[in-house]
Order: structure tokens, then sequence, then C-alpha cells
């Protein structure tokens, strides 16, 4: 997939952490891709529907339905996923995941890799802001999401 598609995909992916964040909630989102059109979309829903599971990555592989086989599928998100979606990725074989930024919550990554899953880190400076603002107003509901 070359730059500008990735770029493009993100766009739709960082729109979902928007819409989270204008919800009152946690901005992430992530988008689903198969041969670069994208199949589902989602956001952070866990203040929303008080829901600890309600991660932008697994809201995202919910809209997607049930499909014959998730293998070979991208999922590109605003934020490095975290083990609990990073568990989603490798246990449904999806063969790629794109992240917007790893700077304020590293993630998974290795565990990934360690499953053959591809990681792309695209370092956005757009994906680091929105989230940086959100922590510093939220300290606490951060915490309690990233489980800390």
């Amino acid at each position: 997939m070359d730059e500008k598609k990735l770029r493009r995909l993100l766009s739709v992916a960082f729109n979902e952490a928007k819409v989270s964040l204008g919800e009152g909630g946690i901005p992430i989102g992530s988008v689903l891709v198969h041969g670069g059109e994208i199949v589902s979309k989602g956001h952070n829903r866990r203040i929303q529907d008080n829901d600890p599971l309600a991660h932008a990555e697994i809201v995202c592989l919910r809209n997607a339905g049930r499909i014959k086989s998730f293998r070979g599928l991208t999922l590109v998100s605003t934020l490095m996923p975290c083990y609990l979606c990073a568990g989603a990725v490798v246990q449904f074989g999806l063969s790629r995941v794109i992240a917007g930024e790893s700077r304020n919550f590293p993630g998974a990554r290795q565990f990934m890799k360690d499953h053959a899953v591809e990681v792309v880190d695209l370092d956005d400076q757009e994906c680091r802001g929105i989230l940086q603002g959100f922590i510093m107003t939220n300290p606490d509901i951060w915490n309690e999401d990233i489980g800390k």
C-alpha cells in the first residue's frame, strides 16, 4: 500500500477518533481494510458505553460482523494497539497493523510482531496531538483505560 493510500486510511481512523472525542470519549479510531478498501470502522466507546472492552480496534472488528476470514486484512488505528486489541489481531489472523503513533502509549508492537503481524508506526503528529491533549485533561480516565 502506498504512502498516499495509508495517509487516506489514517485520516478516516483519525475522523473516528474525533467522533469519539465529540461524544465525550477517548479519541482513538480504527478502520479495517481489505485490498485498500474499508471494510469497517470504529472508535473507542469505553466511556460512552460504560464498557471496558470497547476499544476502537475491538469496536471496529465488531462492526465488520461475521466475515469468512480476517486473514490478509489490515487494521489501521490512530494508536498502537494495546494487548487486548493485539490479542484480537492475532486471534483473527490479521496480517498487518498500521498505527498512527506509539509515543503516547507503546502498545503491544512486539507481541504482534512475534505472531507474524507486520506492524508499521507512522508517528503521525495529529494522532499524537489529539490523544496527548486528552491525556493532559483527563489523566484519570486515560490511566484507567490502559490499566495503570
